[in-house]
């Protein structure tokens, strides 16, 4: 096994340099290839309409589309969509989102499940919801004592998510299915 210290450890300012869409996990790069498919993002799209939608009503909150989330200067991650309670300073955001949205190709599933399941995790995201285009499911998770515990397999449900302070939003998965 090669030694830790012997490979490279990448940085923000270096990834942002490289050509192509990159993530950045603890150093290590991820190419963020292939693009998505056009089926890919408008589920995205009609995801993140409806969270814009409910979002109008506050104030602190957010929608992010398809956005680099800065985690720590070896950590860059672009959720498929996130919102963000707060302010964001300067070009990307840096604060943890409350909420994240995945959608789950063979491409990416390993990634979305594991890692970013466990970086999620560790950084205090408080729902984290995985799309299964193909089987038409939807598998939300809730940060409870650190940990994310499975919340529903959603498919035609309306759930309640919890953002800033008191605010509240009803998500319908059933208007995010072709």
């Amino acid at each position: 096994m090669i030694a830790p210290e012997l490979l490279p450890h990448y940085t923000w300012e270096d990834c942002r340099r490289w050509e192509g869409d990159w993530e950045l996990i603890a150093g290590i790069p991820y190419a963020m290839a292939p693009g998505p498919t056009a089926r890919h993002q408008r589920l995205s799209l009609k995801i993140a309409r409806q969270l814009d939608e409910q979002l109008e009503r506050c104030d602190d909150c957010q929608v992010l589309f398809e956005t680099d989330w800065i985690v720590r200067d070896d950590t860059v991650v672009r959720p498929d969509v996130m919102v963000i309670c707060g302010g964001i300073e300067g070009d990307w955001p840096t604060r943890t989102p409350r909420l994240i949205f995945e959608v789950v190709s063979p491409s990416t599933a390993l990634r979305d499940e594991k890692l970013k399941f466990e970086l999620y995790q560790d950084e205090g995201v408080a729902h984290y919801v995985l799309v299964y285009p193909d089987l038409r499911t939807a598998k939300v998770w809730r940060l409870r004592d650190g940990r994310f515990v499975k919340r529903a397999d959603a498919v035609n449900e309306t759930l309640d998510f919890d953002l800033a302070g008191d605010f509240r939003i009803a998500f319908d998965f059933s208007r995010i299915w072709p």
